[in-house]
């Protein structure tokens, strides 16, 4: 672990601690009613309640969030690859995708839920549409930002396409596809959540839906707390994995 590294990782910690202070002063401070705004103390002990199943919860929007952005990233990818290979694919198909990500992903929660019921498969769909578009976007981008001259030279030399793909157009492309996949992992935590609240029976999103009629404000932070985690580690993912790939590329080269 470098020097900068680990002084940026102390700093973040760091703010997210004066974060807790200044929530927890501020309701103690200012006596805002507990519905209003729990302390964070009142917030951490919700989760030691059996009454929300915590971990079949978690387990729940996990398997949303996380399934429905690396089906993104797969499908994305594919897509960008084959775009990159066919000039007739891609002046077909680029401008219907460009036509779909301009609609409101939202307004598709209820069709799917219509089509595909309620669970968690229908809110992992939801979760793709909405990560999907930005990787397979800027992964196509990434592919066409290769220099022609290059390419023709690996040609003259009976390069395969795979070759092509491998050695040139991926490893120039990571930067922009890691650009996009860091984006669909914020994404793909709101359509998860968005699914939820539309329609389901377990989750983290569902679980606040229930505990808001009761005004059971320190579950309902809990909730949005532990869907913060998930998104952070799913983000974290992303960002070592970018470390490892472009990073090490970078200092080969």
């Amino acid at each position: 672990m470098d020097s900068g590294w680990a002084r940026r990782f102390g700093l973040a910690i760091l703010v997210h601690l004066l974060l807790l202070a200044a929530w927890h002063f501020f309701v103690v401070l200012g006596e805002v009613p507990k519905f209003v705004m729990p302390t964070p103390k009142a917030t951490l002990e919700s989760l030691f309640s059996g009454n929300y199943r915590w971990m079949e919860n978690i387990w729940v929007t996990g398997v949303e969030i996380f399934g429905g952005y690396f089906l993104a990233v797969g499908v994305g990818v594919t897509l960008a690859l084959f775009f990159s290979w066919s000039r007739l694919l891609d002046q077909l198909f680029m401008p219907l995708l460009v036509s779909l990500n301009m609609v409101p992903k939202v307004a598709l929660g209820p069709l799917i839920i219509v089509w595909f019921s309620y669970g968690i498969f229908p809110n992992t769909l939801i979760a793709f549409s909405i990560a999907f578009f930005p990787i397979v976007l800027t992964t196509a981008r990434g592919l066409r930002e290769v220099e022609p001259d290059l390419l023709d030279l690996v040609r003259s030399i009976r390069g395969s396409r795979w070759q092509i793909f491998v050695k040139i157009q991926l490893p120039g492309a990571l930067p922009y596809i890691f650009s996009g996949m860091k984006v669909a992992a914020v994404l793909a935590v709101a359509g998860a959540i968005v699914g939820e609240f539309l329609g389901s029976e377990k989750g983290l999103g569902y679980l606040m839906l229930q505990v808001q009629v009761t005004l059971d404000t320190a579950a309902m932070f809990m909730a949005v707390i532990l869907i913060t985690l998930l998104g952070v580690i799913l983000y974290g993912l992303v960002l070592g994995l970018e470390r490892l790939l472009v990073v090490r590329d970078a200092r080969v080269q």
